[in-house]
């Protein structure tokens, strides 16, 4: 039988917490206060936390950490890209953590949650229990080439083409630098434009089947925007990670347990990256739902994160 969310719940607390000079994160806690610790890294960068991200958790076991990362989703300023990095996101997992006063925590991420969930526990790998992985993104050169500039677009031309012609033929061979221009523009409403280009290529592409939920939550405004911004500024600067650094420090994993959930249709972040990170992390369970694509919302995709969740906690009791 598959395994289905569990119940929404309410915030049992939300907060602001300030980071650095500029940014202040929104965070909130679900669950059992006394349960497993486990922090939610959302994906983009940029993309911000959902109503349903705290139901892959079992919420009697699980104390459930959900924040927006700088720039992103309820986090202020919105969209902005200043004093935003992966090791800027990486010290605010750390100051959350102290904060909260957790010594050690699971560690939960999909996409570029994902991403930064391996850059923290290679990291800090004293202070992270499990982790649980779904469509891995390494963040590597030839990554961001298959999606954004060739690669992706032969499997679906129509949608690329929506995104491709925003940009003039000329600019057409770096797609990632015509669209960083005017993401980073002084035109409100080019931005806006190129945002949503931007962000619903990622939308339509994320799944197996076309699921308008998930097309919606890419194309509305307030995500097109630090969605499109903030990742094409992480891409104009090698995701701030040297070249094949999450693979090169796997080795650091060695002694955390964890799963690896990934679509065997994942166009976004196809799978060969899941299976070099599993040759590199062999304690993690590897689990290729063969009928899902790229978002965490298919139902196997449901199913096979759940099973782990439960099972990390079974394990970790």
């Amino acid at each position: 039988m598959m395994r289905t969310f569990y119940p929404q719940a309410q915030a049992k607390r939300e907060f602001y917490l300030p980071v650095g000079e500029l940014h202040q994160l929104w965070v909130a806690e679900y669950g059992n206060p006394n349960g497993l610790p486990v922090v939610f890294l959302h994906g983009g960068p940029g993309s911000g936390c959902e109503d349903y991200h705290p139901r892959f958790f079992d919420p009697e076991r699980y104390r459930i950490i959900l924040f927006d990362q700088r720039g992103a989703g309820r986090s202020k300023p919105h969209a902005s890209t200043e004093n935003n990095t992966t090791p800027d996101l990486i010290a605010d997992i750390e100051q959350l953590r102290v904060e909260l006063n957790i010594d050690r925590w699971v560690v939960f991420g999909g996409s570029w949650g994902s991403t930064l969930a391996l850059a923290y526990a290679e990291q800090y790998p004293e202070k992270v229990m499990g982790l649980v992985l779904r469509g891995v993104f390494l963040c590597r050169k030839r990554d961001i080439q298959w999606f954004y500039q060739d690669g992706a677009s032969a499997i679906f031309p129509d949608y690329w083409q929506d995104y491709e012609s925003f940009i003039p033929a000329a600019e057409r061979g770096d797609m990632v630098s015509a669209y960083y221009q005017r993401l980073s523009g002084d035109d409100p409403e080019q931005q806006l434009e190129a945002a949503k280009r931007w962000s619903i290529w990622e939308g339509r592409t994320s799944t197996l089947r076309p699921k308008d939920t998930v097309i919606d939550h890419f194309g509305d405004a307030h995500t097109a925007l630090s969605l499109a911004r903030i990742e094409c500024h992480y891409f104009m600067h090698d995701s701030y990670l040297e070249p094949d650094q999450l693979l090169r420090d796997a080795d650091r994993l060695a002694d955390i347990p964890g799963a690896i959930v990934h679509g065997r249709y994942d166009v976004v972040c196809p799978v060969e990256q899941a299976y070099a990170l599993h040759q590199r992390w062999t304690k993690a369970e590897l689990i290729i739902a063969p009928n899902s694509g790229h978002s965490a919302t298919e139902d196997e995709m449901v199913d096979a994160l759940i099973r782990s969740t439960d099972r990390l906690a079974d394990e970790l009791a």
